[in-house]
């Protein structure tokens, strides 16, 4: 079977090509994506009416990796692909965030855009192609959508801008973004940097979004190319009373727009107030149209609501809660509150707190990744929990959703490039965010906290890291336009862009941005770069107060770690057979001891409550690993006694021989008649077969010699 085939260049000759028409023909819209030897099946199928009284866009994307892809089998005791891993979660989330706005604001139609890893190159990363591959799907049908758009991942190696870098590539890259677009504009970004300024950010997004046009422009050759495309499916999705819409308006509009101006700080106050003049209309109804026109009165108010807001803020430069459109809200944290935990904080930005914890454990406690194209081990985890009551609600608790391993990745890149490394870091580090209040921006309310707690914790983190949230309002007709610092959660809901900056006083380490209004220009975007850049430095000040540098030692509580190197070849005699020596090594001295071979080296971690502990270990290894040699004394202990002589252990786990005849000058019947099993003696060392390694002792030859009786 031979499908319709459109391939393109990236600037540096590698090629993608966009297939349809071969696989999963019974979708409303199917593609495969290649790139090398990486493969991706996107589909696309679409209810034909939508639900009653869904007045939303039910999109769902699922990003999914089949294991054989790469040639692996699953984990675990199905040997199947489960649940979604986190990487596989994140991925869906990119593209369900850059899909949704483009679809038409009256279509509510359930859409389900699946995306398969069906090959793995094991060094092209498949994120940078699943948003290829949706809008792929999607421009090949006939689902309304006003796409196409695409995806594209911008690293900078050695000073060079690079579209879709290779894995190997991206590990000497200082900036790790991935930008989605449309031809004309940026629909959302999101990545990590390595401190780098604001005018290096917009350059990246910037030659990010002239990859995606040449992406683009091959989808819409490629739709071109087939029939069903070229005609979109009629809907109606819909029921409109404009008549009903503007009776709303003039009862509730400058009402809303007088609230709005009047700067109430309270968030429930303030959505009290809204919801008495929606409640106050309402009453004007008779009963029957409250419950004919329910769903069309809730549709109306909001959307009467939202221009409201939006005006009254770009007319009086003043926000919902009264303050400038660059201020910032209250900050107060503390560290150190939780007295049992290694580390902990409160930080509180207006109406959002997070309490945020650092635990440190070692290498046990590293977090294993087992994905199909990605595996390995990480040792440091954050996790961000959200329950409802953090913003008044009661919802059943359930297993954590994508938004919260959303908001725990951001809170993660922005952090970890501070984190100490090497053997400056000996520990597996685990940072909880639980959001006690939300009025929003908690992800970056987590980006503060955790800032503190592991400074608290004494952690040496490299330079202190702030987080924060700006917003958008414009006015297409009049030009206006406000850029919102610090925004609330209504804010972010009716604004025009969601914007989220992390850095240090040096440089942003991670950014997460969503634009919900077309033609987002540069100059804007270095506008609201640099009113992020003032706001993120105020925080830091405010942050400083509380706590400034790490503390110069971690808690009493905290174990320590310690680390040795030895010879790889000693790795088996540290354990012991079946363990014995390591395990009896932690017995005695209350310690947990990893060990790891890394080249041609055993790297030791010894986890202890003290010094005597990690002493005694210490001791003990270098006894183990201590090469033995010919004509040296050594103390030992004597472990077993046969009928031929005597076993005695000169370093842990290494004994030799010593034989009756070499236990004392004079003749012995029995070895007991001098030595009993747990007598330390001295010994010297006479030979070492060179075959296998084993030791003969002598213990006479440190006793002085008997003078011999001369005959006469």
């Amino acid at each position: 079977m031979i499908g319709i085939k459109k391939d393109f260049k990236l600037a540096d000759g590698r090629i993608i090509s966009i297939e349809t028409g071969k696989l999963a023909k019974q979708a409303d819209g199917a593609v495969v994506v290649k790139m090398g030897d990486t493969m991706l099946l996107a589909t696309v199928v679409a209810m034909k009416d939508a639900k009653e009284n869904v007045d939303f866009m039910p999109l769902s994307v699922e990003y999914r990796e089949k294991y054989a892809a790469a040639g692996r089998f699953p984990g675990g005791f199905f040997k199947r692909e489960a649940r979604p891993s986190d990487y596989e979660i994140l991925i869906s989330r990119l593209v369900d965030r850059a899909l949704r706005p483009l679809f038409p604001d009256d279509y509510h139609a359930e859409v389900q855009v699946i995306i398969t890893l069906i090959s793995a190159d094991t060094n092209v990363l498949p994120d940078a192609l699943a948003c290829l591959a949706a809008s792929s799907a999607l421009a090949v049908s006939d689902i309304p959508f006003n796409g196409p758009i695409s995806e594209a991942r911008v690293g900078r190696i050695n000073g060079q801008f690079v579209i879709n870098p290779s894995i190997s590539d991206m590990e000497n890259s200082d900036i790790d973004i991935m930008v989605a677009a449309s031809i004309d504009n940026i629909m959302m970004v999101e990545g990590e940097m390595k401190e780098i300024s604001e005018i290096d950010m917009i350059q990246a997004i910037a030659f990010g979004h002239e990859a995606i046009k040449e992406q683009c422009n091959a989808q819409l050759e490629l739709a071109a190319l087939i029939e069903q495309s070229k005609t979109k499916r009629e809907y109606c999705h819909e029921t409109n009373d404009l008549e009903y819409k503007e009776v709303i308006r003039k009862a509730t509009y400058q009402k809303i727009y007088d609230i709005a101006k009047s700067g109430i700080a309270n968030k429930k106050l303030r959505k009290t107030s809204f919801d008495t003049i929606k409640e106050e209309f309402v009453a004007t109804l008779t009963e029957e149209d409250q419950q004919a026109k329910a769903n069309l009165t809730g549709r109306y108010f909001h959307a009467v609501e939202k221009e409201a807001i939006r005006n009254a803020t770009l007319d009086s430069r003043v926000r919902l809660d009264g303050r400038k459109l660059d201020e910032i809200r209250p900050i107060w944290s503390e560290v150190d509150y939780l007295p049992a935990a290694h580390g902990s904080a409160i930080f509180t930005r207006g109406e959002t707190q997070s309490l945020t914890t650092v635990t440190l454990g070692t290498k046990l406690d590293e977090q294993m990744i087992d994905g199909a194209v990605i595996e390995g081990k990480v040792n440091f985890i954050l996790h961000y929990n959200f329950p409802s009551f953090a913003t008044g609600e009661v919802k059943p608790i359930r297993s954590t959703g994508r938004r919260e391993i959303g908001h725990g990745n951001l809170a993660l890149r922005a952090l970890k490039e501070v984190l100490p490394t090497g053997e400056n870091n000996l520990y597996t580090i685990r940072i909880v965010s639980d959001i006690l209040e939300s009025n929003g921006s908690s992800s970056m309310a987590t980006v503060c906290a955790g800032t503190l707690a592991l400074m608290d914790a004494g952690v040496k983190i490299k330079k202190p890291v702030s987080g924060i949230a700006m917003g958008l309002i414009t006015d297409e007709t009049t030009k206006k336009y406000a850029i919102l610092s610090d925004i609330l959660g209504d804010e972010d809901h009716l604004g025009d862009m969601d914007f989220k900056v992390c850095g240090t006083r040096d440089g942003i380490t991670a950014c997460q941005m969503d634009i919900k209004v077309n033609g987002l220009s540069n100059e804007l975007l270095k506008e609201a770069l640099e009113q992020a850049k003032r706001g993120r430095l105020h925080i830091l000040g405010e942050m400083e107060k509380t706590i400034s540098k790490p503390r110069d030692d971690y808690k009493p509580f905290v174990p320590r770690i310690f680390q040795m190197k030895i010879p790889k070849e000693f790795i088996g005699a540290v354990i012991g057979p079946g363990g014995k020596v390591i395990q009896e090594m932690q017995r005695e001295t209350g310690t947990t001891i990893v060990i790891e071979e890394v080249g041609e080296f055993g790297i030791i971690d010894i986890v202890a409550y003290n010094m005597e502990s990690k002493d005694a270990v210490v001791a003990k290894i270098k006894g183990i690993t201590a090469v033995p040699e010919i004509g040296e004394i050594y103390k030992g202990k004597v472990k077993s006694i046969l009928p031929f002589g005597a076993f005695v252990e000169i370093f842990p786990g290494q004994d030799g021989l010593l034989h009756i005849s070499e236990v004392d000058w004079k003749r012995l019947e029995k070895v007991e008649d001098a030595l009993k099993v747990g007598d330390v003696v001295e010994v010297k060392i006479i030979g070492i077969d060179p075959k296998n390694g084993k030791m003969k002792l002598s213990r006479k030859v440190l006793l002085p010699k008997p003078e011999q009786n001369s005959s006469k």
